[in-house]
C-alpha cells in the first residue's frame, strides 16, 4: 500500500512542459521522485523551466517541435540516445486559435490540429518502442493524453478547431487504449480552467465569473493537475485505460 501511488524511480517525458499544464504535471513528477523530461518548441523556455525543476530533483530540456512528423521522429531519437525506455509520457504539446466564423480559415485549422492531433499520435507511435520495453505484466507503461472539457461541452468562445481537436484527442485516447493493451496504457485528463499562457486573458477578463460558476467555486489548482497525473502513471492506476478523466471543478459534468 505505501507504493500504491508511487512514481519514484519512473522516467517521463512531458511535451509542452515548459509552462502552464505541462509545468504543473512536470513539477508535480519531479516532486514525486521522477526522473522528468520536458520538450517545448521553444529551446530557451524549455532550458529555464528544466534548471528551476531541477533544484528538486531531475529534469532534463529536449527542445522539440511536435507540429511535424519528423519533429515527433527527432525527439523519440534524442530520447532514445539518453534513455532504454520510458514509463510515462505526457502528450500535453497543444496550441489554441479563436477567431470569429467568418474569419476561420485553413491556417486555423492547420496550425491547431497538426499539433493537437496528429503531434500526440506521431509522438506516441516512435516512442512505443520505449514504452514497450518499460512495461511489466504488472506495471504497464502509461501514455496521458491532455484534452480539454471543451472536447467534452461546447465552448463559449470561437475556438472552433481547438475545441474539435480535444475531441479528437479524446477519441484517439480510446482508439490507442485497445491498440496498445496490455503493455500501455492510455487515458486522458480533460482540464478546466487552469491558470496558464493560453487561458491567461480569458481569466483576466473573466476568472471571477468561471470560479463563481463552476460547482467548485475556484480554477484549478497545480496541485490538481499534478494529482491526477500522478494517479494516472502510478501502480493505482494499472488497471484503468481509455478513460477520459474531467479535472474542471464539475463545469462540464455537473456544472
Amino acid at each position: 500500500m505505501p507504493d500504491l501511488f508511487s512514481i519514484a524511480g519512473k522516467t517521463a517525458l512531458v511535451t509542452g512542459g515548459s509552462r502552464g499544464i505541462g509545468r504543473m504535471i512536470a513539477e508535480g513528477y519531479v516532486d514525486a521522485g521522477a526522473k522528468v523530461y520536458v520538450s517545448s518548441r521553444r529551446a530557451e523556455a524549455c532550458e529555464q523551466t528544466a534548471a528551476e525543476l531541477s533544484a528538486k530533483g531531475t529534469c532534463i530540456p529536449l527542445a522539440a517541435d511536435l507540429s511535424t512528423e519528423d519533429g515527433c521522429r527527432r525527439l523519440a531519437g534524442q530520447l532514445a540516445e539518453a534513455e532504454p525506455r520510458l514509463h510515462i509520457l505526457v502528450n500535453n504539446a497543444g496550441n489554441t486559435w479563436g477567431t470569429p466564423l467568418e474569419q476561420f480559415d485553413d491556417a486555423a485549422w492547420d496550425r491547431v490540429l497538426s499539433l493537437n492531433v496528429k503531434g500526440v499520435f506521431h509522438t506516441t507511435k516512435f516512442l512505443l518502442p520505449l514504452l514497450e520495453e518499460a512495461a511489466t505484466d504488472e506495471d504497464p507503461a502509461r501514455v496521458i493524453n491532455i484534452g480539454s472539457i471543451d472536447g467534452i461541452h461546447v465552448p463559449v468562445l470561437e475556438t472552433y478547431s481547438y475545441s474539435a481537436s480535444k475531441a479528437a484527442v479524446h477519441q484517439l485516447t480510446r482508439h490507442l487504449a485497445r491498440r496498445l493493451a496490455p503493455r500501455v496504457t492510455v487515458n486522458a485528463v480533460a482540464p478546466g480552467p487552469f491558470e496558464s499562457k493560453m487561458m491567461a486573458a480569458t481569466l483576466e477578463a473573466f476568472g471571477e465569473q468561471i470560479a463563481a460558476a463552476a460547482p467548485m467555486k475556484r480554477i484549478g489548482r497545480p496541485q490538481d493537475m499534478a494529482g491526477i497525473a500522478i494517479f494516472l502513471a502510478s501502480p493505482a492506476a494499472s488497471y484503468m485505460t481509455g478513460a477520459v478523466v474531467p479535472v474542471d471543478g464539475g463545469i462540464a459534468t455537473v456544472g
